[in-house]
């Protein structure tokens, strides 16, 4: 494309010259030519009034007295009727320019000049049109080789940005170069990468919560599956079969809200359900970690509790705050429901150390843990509890007492939801 600029400018400037320098050159051609012949008229006519003046007053016509009234480089013929010819100067050879004058009384004068004066003349203007025209050359191809580079280097940044975006690296690069087109070009770019950003960040963001979330529920169920493999007692194989599948189903639930809040974390699923069941069953999952550690869960509170929220994403969170409790709290874990206004308030808490003071206020955001774990469950909790409207707070650091806000229902609003049980 450079190459193409130069030349595209290149051929413009030449097309140019021509047209106005031949032009120029054919102008200045006739008006030097014409100069000289009026100059020989000129001298003519003047030459021929001096000859008929003297004349007049009687006095001599000589070589001297002509030669001054005649130019150097010109040669000049008076014939006067009844005298010899009077020649001034030399008689040029070839080509001359001519001018020839009669007075009054039959007298002739003749002017020449050689017309190698005229070419010399043409000459030196043509010189002079030439350089111009090298000189407009030289410019057009300094202005267009230094266009191309202000066109084809952003061009080459541009299709490096592009590069970087499809080898995966969507920084931006907020790079203008004062065009308009390819100003609009790095600003299209430059969105793009942003919002490939924003998609690779959302499916990593999705990959970290799927495998933080789904590590504990299969887990859970290969321990089922390991009781059934182990057991021949057919209520047992029947139990154990049961809880695998209750436990299948909150796996299925903690896809689908996974890929929910992948799409947009704002779209809740809210319904009326029963706060006890999500407690019990919470507290029935973990009590086998927890008597593995030599530790308790426990749960106190108010009972009936009707909450408005998802019963998966309810569950996600406060099974990652039990989790939390038995890999970074101690002695017995609590689960403590009560009710705030129109809220119903669930605390967990424990007996241990304690939120250290530089992390309070910091727990809830990513890849921030006070041990060496992944620092991405009480993140993913905080978005699963404002994806329903609730809210998930650290109301004390030592003792530790985490604490979900979920909304309540009115008793008058209770008749047209459904609840779920």
């Amino acid at each position: 494309m450079r190459r193409r600029l130069i030349n595209s400018t290149l051929a413009v400037v030449l097309v140019v010259i021509a047209v106005f320098g031949v032009s120029l050159v054919i102008v200045e051609t006739r008006t030097i030519s014409n100069s000289a012949q009026e100059s020989v008229d000129s001298e003519a006519f003047r030459l021929i009034s001096v000859v008929e003046s003297r004349l007049l007053g009687a006095e001599r016509i000589t070589p001297g007295v002509l030669a001054e009234q005649v130019d150097p480089s010109r040669y000049a013929r008076v014939e006067i009727p009844g005298r010899a010819p009077i020649e001034v100067g030399e008689r040029p050879t070839g080509s001359v320019i001519r001018s020839v004058e009669t007075g009054e009384q039959g007298e002739k004068v003749t002017v020449e000049e050689s017309r190698s004066a005229v070419t010399r003349e043409v000459g030196r203007t043509l010189l002079i049109i030439g350089a111009v025209a090298l000189l407009a050359i030289i410019s057009a191809v300094l202005l267009a080789v230094r266009q191309a580079d202000r066109l084809t280097s952003p061009l080459t940044d541009l299709a490096e940005t592009a590069e970087r975006l499809g080898s995966g690296d969507p920084r931006p690069r907020h790079k203008r170069y004062g065009v308009t087109e390819l100003d609009r070009v790095a600003d299209v770019l430059d969105s793009s990468a942003e919002r490939i950003a924003r998609m690779l960040t959302a499916e990593r963001r999705l990959a970290a919560d799927a495998s933080h979330q789904l590590r504990t529920p299969l887990t859970a169920l290969s321990m089922r599956i390991e009781e059934i493999s182990v057991t021949d007692d057919p209520d047992t194989v029947k139990e154990e079969a049961n809880i695998a599948l209750v436990q299948v189903e909150r796996l299925t639930d903690v896809v689908e809200r996974l890929l929910t809040n992948a799409r947009d974390p704002r779209t809740g699923s809210a319904v009326v359900f029963d706060l006890d069941e999500v407690v019990k069953q919470q507290i029935e999952e973990w009590r086998p970690a927890y008597r593995s550690a030599g530790r308790a869960v426990v749960c106190s509170g108010k009972h009936g509790l009707e909450a408005v929220g998802t019963p998966g994403a309810v569950a996600q969170v406060l099974a990652a705050l039990i989790e939390n409790s038995l890999m970074h709290g101690g002695g017995t874990v609590a689960l403590r429901t009560r009710v705030t206004g129109n809220q119903v308030v669930v605390e967990v808490t424990d007996e241990g150390p304690g939120v250290p003071a530089d992390l309070g206020a910091r727990i809830f955001e990513r890849t921030i843990s006070g041990r060496n774990s992944t620092g991405i469950g009480l993140a993913v909790a905080r978005d699963l509890a404002e994806a329903d409207g609730g809210r998930l707070e650290l109301l004390q650091q030592q003792p530790p007492v985490f604490a979900l806000f979920l909304s309540r229902v009115a008793p008058s609003r209770k008749e047209n939801v459904r609840p779920v049980r």
